[in-house]
């Protein structure tokens, strides 16, 4: 298994490099001048020529990539145009809304796609079956920004049993974790250093209401949190129920599960004992894959939702031609992805031994 995790790290090597050298070109592709496009059409010469100056756009472009790689190892990754605030900083304060909203749309997602699809094996070709993988195609072509529209009228404004935008309700107060945790702590001590690490996880609003206690907030934070959910999980629970499906019905017809059938052993015993294990290799893969796309994927449901993530940032930056913000905005992106695939191939090689006995 180590062998198998290593020679996996390796591979990333190469990715993570072509990840960053997309990134770096994506400035430089812009048609025109790049700091002409983000100063606006109205710049003058002599703040142009600055801004190049200043963004080191007048330097070889293979001292421009170094310069590029080494401040990403140290964790920079510029200063927004339009704020003049770290574009760490502005993601730190947005990824964690993208990741809360993405962990709700995937659990929504392998809830419903993995029993629907279990659901529909199990009574293969009846009339439950049939509408189950309707259920599905119906799910995967829906456009998300109508179904998000449809739910906000309905449950938002017409039953108003959620909330239907927003993360919490106005005037609904929840403590910040530096406040609970390091209130009354002096500066320069080590305590007092975790801050940027509190104020980061602060940004988790259900995990802040739980740290903290705060059942009011805690129940607001969820109910918010429903309907973006069930539109962003809405094509990833189809393409789910139709893997599960696909896969337990192949198990289903292995040898060994009429072998176990042969022995007397339950439905329930065969289905679950025997069948799910192979049957959720491949839907492990397509649940992986669903959740890196999602956290890069989930723009027009934070716009329809007004949900402060990373993908409505990207919106309004590139409107604003902040492009520090959109460039370091996708690399963060494209890195969770790769991780996110990593731990897909380490789970798969973890259930599977031929795998990484193979490898």
């Amino acid at each position: 298994m180590t062998r198998y995790i290593a020679q996996r790290l390796v591979l990333l090597v190469p990715v993570l490099l072509g990840i960053l050298v997309i990134t770096f070109s994506m400035l430089r592709l812009i048609p025109g001048d790049p700091a002409r496009i983000m100063l606006g059409e109205h710049a003058t010469e002599e703040s142009i020529a600055r801004f190049r100056e200043a963004m080191g756009l007048n330097d070889p472009i293979h001292v421009q990539f170094w310069r590029y790689l080494t401040n990403i190892l140290h964790g920079d990754l510029g200063r927004a145009i339009r704020t003049n605030e770290k574009v760490t900083v502005e993601l730190m304060q947005r990824l964690p809304a993208t990741v809360e909203l993405t962990f709700g749309a995937m659990f929504l997602a392998c809830i419903i796609g993995i029993i629907a699809g279990i659901i529909s094996a199990y009574y293969h070709n009846t009339v439950i079956d049939l509408g189950t993988m309707v259920g599905a195609l119906v799910g995967v072509s829906m456009p998300v920004f109508w179904l998000g529209l449809i739910l906000m009228y309905i449950f938002g404004f017409k039953l108003k049993w959620l909330p239907p935008s927003g993360r919490l309700t106005v005037g609904v107060e929840l403590q910040s974790l530096t406040d609970f945790f390091l209130a009354g702590v002096a500066e320069g001590t080590w305590q007092y250093k975790l801050k940027p690490i509190t104020d980061f996880l602060s940004n988790f609003y259900i995990l802040t209401a739980i740290l903290t206690g705060n059942g009011k907030a805690l129940w607001d934070a969820l109910k918010h949190l429903v309907l973006p959910s069930l539109a962003l999980g809405s094509i990833p629970a189809a393409i789910i129920a139709r893997m599960t499906r696909s896969s337990l019905l192949e198990v289903l017809g292995e040898d060994y599960i009429r072998t176990a059938r042969a022995k007397g052993l339950s439905e329930r015993v065969v289905l679950f004992g025997h069948a799910m294990k192979n049957a959720f290799l491949p839907v492990i893969t397509v649940i992986g894959l669903q959740f890196g796309s999602l956290l890069g994927g989930a723009i027009l449901t934070e716009t329809i939702f007004s949900w402060p993530g990373m993908g409505r940032l990207v919106v309004d930056r590139i409107l604003a031609r902040d492009y520090p913000v959109v460039q370091g905005t996708v690399l963060v992106i494209a890195l969770i992805f790769v991780f996110v695939n990593l731990l897909v191939d380490i789970s798969y090689a973890y259930l599977d031994p031929r795998i990484r006995y193979g490898s």
